[in-house]
């Protein structure tokens, strides 16, 4: 089947050519009032990003994603391997909250908060604005010989983007191996950690490729978010649109004439400038409707609206709103989907705060060493042996740790000490033999209760099995 004309757009992405090569995206530089507070939002984050990973509280890194050892620090609390159902959680919470968001308002995510974009238009955009020139100029630029102008202006900007990538990659590494170990690593020198050097040339690699070269791709093709919006994307849903029903009117799109009387001709609002189209970042025409390509970046927005200024139109020609507030004029509803994932939000949200408030700062695990059964000793004593392990999740240490039975009669013994201590965000194993009196088990698999002390305050409770003789049932 054919695809109709005014569709034919969809048969390819924005940034690929009839011939099917690369078609490269010269954005004009954007100005206006949404760009104004994209830029107030985007260095707030950028803040945010580059000292997270330097932030403390009560010691623990703010932000923490150390997946080698399986410890990870939201907000500063956290989480180690024996609370990975946490983690699970949390992270269950955040793809449901991106999915409520961009059901209601589309990839507003991606336009506003997401590090790709923010870095790509916020960072390096704005250096090659400053190295090049706006749009035209780079276009010159790109068609013009290798001249001393040229090499000049590129080396600088390529110069620029590496050491912008190489600072992003050491950031992104302090997330991963925490920011005491990275700034170690940066006094004892890259020679010493040859490793940790290749890695981070890696990364930077990466994100130079990126930034320099991949760009608007990322959105397009790469990230699995992007892809997620013709899912769950509908027409009630509040996008970057372009406002057909005024911008078409009876007559179409026409080019605006001096001292016309614009309303009157019949003739739509939209004046065919591509002022919308010169500034996307990601090279797509918004007044064919919603694409895989756009992200809601509001550039067409502000480029419209000064437009609309000039020629003395009414502005919001290109607004947020949904296909159904265009269409039929409706108002945004809180849809029966809408509600459907605010009440799993909302339960899992409530998992998550409850099972926190259950969780201890130590977690103790006593079990029976596999293989060795009982040892029956005199005056009718059954002793068992353990190993046990104490993980530590704050940052102080906890000193004089003891072990007491509090189900049963009976003592605890440690092999080689009696009381010792947990360090701070450490582990402490060992082996220890419980002792207890025949006449006091009820058969041959006691469950025994068992309290962790520091000095004389109770910091935990944990349980394991006795095996005694049958003759004891």
């Amino acid at each position: 089947m054919e695809t109709p004309e005014n569709e034919k757009f969809r048969d390819s992405i924005g940034t690929i050519n009839e011939e099917g090569k690369r078609s490269w995206v010269y954005p004009k530089k954007p100005s206006g009032k949404f760009y104004e507070y994209r830029k107030w939002v985007s260095y707030g984050l950028l803040i945010f990003l580059l000292a997270a990973p330097f932030i403390k509280i009560n010691g623990n890194q703010f932000l923490l994603f150390n997946v080698l050892e399986r410890r990870f620090n939201i907000f500063g609390a956290p989480f180690w391997p024996q609370d990975f159902h946490l983690f699970v959680i949390s992270m269950l919470i955040g793809v449901i909250f991106i999915t409520l968001f961009t059901v209601a308002f589309g990839r507003l995510f991606c336009g506003w908060i997401c590090p790709q974009t923010i870095f790509m238009e916020m960072v390096f955009r704005r250096i090659e604005y400053w190295i090049e020139g706006d749009r035209g100029k780079q276009i010159r630029l790109d068609k013009q010989p290798w001249d001393a102008e040229k090499i000049k202006k590129r080396v600088l900007k390529w110069s620029i983007f590496f050491i912008i990538s190489f600072l992003i990659a050491n950031v992104f590494l302090a997330y991963f191996i925490g920011s005491d170990q990275l700034l170690k690593y940066i006094i004892d020198g890259p020679s010493t950690h040859i490793s940790t050097l290749i890695s981070l040339l890696i990364f930077t690699a990466v994100f130079y490729f990126v930034f320099a070269w991949f760009r608007e791709q990322v959105c397009i093709i790469a990230c699995p978010y992007g892809r997620l919006q013709g899912v769950l994307l509908d027409s009630k849903s509040i996008v970057v649109a372009y406002d057909y029903k005024r911008g078409e009117k009876e007559s179409g799109r026409a080019k605006f004439k001096k001292n016309e009387d614009r309303p009157s001709s019949g003739k739509g609002d939209c004046i065919d400038c591509f002022q919308c189209v010169h500034v996307c970042p990601t090279g797509i025409d918004i007044r064919n409707g919603t694409q895989l390509e756009c992200v809601n970046c509001t550039a067409c927005i502000d480029a419209c609206d000064h437009m609309m200024e000039k020629v003395n139109l009414p502005k919001g020609l290109i607004r947020y709103a949904s296909e159904d507030n265009i269409a039929k004029k409706a108002k945004f509803k809180f849809s029966p989907r809408l509600k459907g994932y605010s009440a799993v939000l909302i339960i899992l949200t409530g998992v998550l705060l409850g099972m926190s408030f259950l969780r201890n700062d130590v977690e103790a695990n006593i079990l029976r060493l596999p293989g060795q059964l009982y040892e029956k000793k005199d005056n009718n004593i059954i002793s068992n042996v353990y190993t046990y392990k104490l993980v530590n999740k704050t940052t102080l240490e906890i000193k004089d740790v003891r072990f007491e039975l509090l189900s049963h009669k009976g003592k605890v013994e440690l092999v080689t000490h009696q009381n010792f201590n947990v360090p701070k965000q450490g582990i402490s194993e060992g082996t220890l033999f419980i002792e207890i009196n025949g006449a006091a088990l009820k058969g041959d698999n006691d469950r025994l209760k068992i309290g962790v002390y520091s000095k004389d305050k109770l910091i935990e409770t944990t349980t394991t099995a006795f095996l005694g003789p049958r003759s004891y049932k």
